[in-house]
């Protein structure tokens, strides 16, 4: 009796031990169906806010981008980091401002190895991460310890045979999302990046117009000339964004019939403003204020239109907390999930006062191969900017007497207009040509020297037209920016703040070099500034 009663506790036992690892495998199975979501991030090479039509501007045809708006967030206040191609890019992978990332700070540079980036992080977790188009650059990763690019694994092998102008990659980036849709393991989720390289110069004349886009309601931006040459110039602008536009839209359709779509975010923005006089490498509106528009799982509502100011260095920590990733060493930005889970529109959170921005070198545009320092901050209705070298030319130098033809020689570069921070454009050069034709201030503003210190209504003055600086109605509204300005950069060890602000002038450019007067030599640090080495 004894011995059977042992046998119906051990039967007893081990049919409560099986219910239990049934269960267990059963609620570990139901987590593991749970996946993280994927991540489509698409981002435009120099694009400026309100350039897409969920804005309200019909001149930019951006169906896709308007579909993402209206099925979840539609930003109105978001900024970039910078306003150029790689620094930009490199806040955006760290989540940290352009004052923190040494080299990868400056245009075309390195991208120090140390800095680690939010693609690995989710890689490290079990992502599968790729990019077509253009990743973080231009730049030199190679000689900075990266074995690829810091966005991830390249694929562009796919191209087009013909584009609808010869200012458009050739690049296939919808084919070859879909080689990386094929190639990653079948049960992980993605993080894809998808840079095109429109609406980057150069742009075929005349090819907005030859496309049937025409100037009826046209908004010419107020900083620059109203003129025929410079609309034509905006209609072919606006032919590229739609290129990139129609790229998504391919995507997007992949990713609705292979049944992915609805767990998918999908980010849609742009790395800096607009290459035309006064926008692209410059700190105002039109260089920094970009279109952002994010739909997908985790977005309460749809057709939510938000005010809040949004940085895109806030993307790092928003990707790493939709993938349930901890957060990578150093991130300044913040996550965008409370507004994510929010359901208003409008401001929703009250702590986002301000956005901060900050340029050094862009092109190789002026005598030993010196940058424009400067930094901003944008709250909800003013612009405050601080010009820390203002004795140079904020765009780069007028072509100067001795120039000489580069032309032939290795990594040189001719100087054409001088100005060559500004992308070669006819909106520029009609705007040189003809600068006693329209208002003296438009020149002003776009070539000539300025302050140390700017300010602007944004409210009133969108295009940062009137420089209210130097208003005595203005000086309490300049000396607490200014201060709020002084103290962010200064917790977060700007050079240009503290001390030692000169290094940023020594690092390398690995872009072509111009005829310039001192050091040139592509590639190479400036002994004059290098403090470092």
């Amino acid at each position: 009796m004894k011995s059977l009663s042992r046998v119906k506790y051990v039967i007893l036992f081990l049919a409560f031990f099986g219910l239990i690892l049934t269960s267990f495998r059963v609620n570990s199975v139901k987590k593991s169906e749970k996946r993280p979501p994927n991540i489509l991030f698409a981002i435009a090479d120099d694009q400026s806010f309100p350039h897409a039509s969920a804005y309200g501007n019909s001149t930019f045809r951006t169906p896709e981008f308007d579909k993402v708006a209206a099925n979840g967030i539609l930003f109105h206040n978001a900024f970039v980091a910078a306003p150029q191609c790689s620094p930009s890019r490199a806040a955006i992978l760290t989540g940290r401002n352009i004052w923190q990332l040494e080299e990868a700070g400056t245009h075309g540079s390195y991208f120090p190895k140390k800095f680690p980036v939010f693609t690995d992080a989710l890689e490290n977790a079990g992502y599968a991460i790729g990019f077509t188009g253009k990743p973080w650059g231009p730049g030199n990763f190679k000689d900075s310890g990266w074995s690829r690019n810091p966005v991830g694994p390249e694929y562009n092998k796919r191209k087009f045979d013909k584009v609808p102008a010869s200012g458009i990659s050739t690049t296939d980036y919808a084919s070859n999302f879909k080689d990386f849709l094929k190639d990653k393991p079948k049960d992980s989720p993605f993080f894809f990046w998808y840079g095109g390289q429109e609406p980057h110069r150069k742009y075929e004349e005349g090819s907005g117009a030859a496309s049937g886009l025409t100037t009826n309601g046209l908004k010419v931006p107020g900083f620059l000339a109203d003129a025929d040459v410079v609309k034509n110039d905006i209609l072919d602008y606006a032919l590229e964004i739609n290129w990139f536009d129609t790229q998504l839209g391919k995507m997007l359709q992949m990713l609705q019939e292979a049944g992915e779509l609805e767990n998918t975010i999908i980010v849609v923005t742009a790395d800096n403003g607009m290459a035309f006089p006064y926008a692209k490498a410059n700190l105002q509106e039109f260089g920094t204020h970009v279109p952002l528009a994010i739909a997908g799982p985790g977005i309460n509502g749809k057709n939510r239109k938000v005010d809040d100011l949004v940085s895109l260095i806030d993307l790092a920590p928003t990707f790493l907390d939709l993938a349930g990733v901890k957060y990578i060493e150093g991130i300044v930005g913040k996550s965008l999930l409370s507004i994510f889970k929010s359901s208003k529109s409008g401001s929703i959170e009250a702590s986002r006062k301000s956005v901060y921005t900050g340029r050094e070198r862009h092109t190789h545009a002026r005598p030993d191969n010196l940058g424009y320092p400067a930094r901003a901050v944008r709250t909800q209705k003013y612009l405050y900017i601080r010009n820390f070298k203002s004795d140079r030319w904020p765009v780069g130098d007028p072509a100067p007497d001795y120039v000489v033809s580069t032309s032939g020689k290795k990594g040189m570069k001719d100087i054409e207009e001088g100005y060559e921070d500004i992308d070669s454009s006819p909106s520029k050069t009609y705007m040189i040509d003809h600068k006693a034709n329209y208002p003296f201030l438009l020149y002003k503003n776009a070539f000539e020297k300025r302050d140390t210190e700017q300010l602007f209504d944004i409210i009133n003055d969108p295009y940062c037209v009137n420089d209210l600086a130097k208003s005595p109605k203005m000086k309490s509204v300049l000396q607490k920016l200014r201060k709020e300005l002084e103290e962010k950069l200064t917790k977060e060890g700007d050079p240009r703040m503290i001390n030692g602000g000169d290094i940023f002038d020594s690092y390398p450019r690995f872009g072509s070099m111009r005829n310039f007067e001192g050091f040139k030599k592509q590639g190479e640090y400036n002994p004059k500034y290098n403090k470092k080495k």
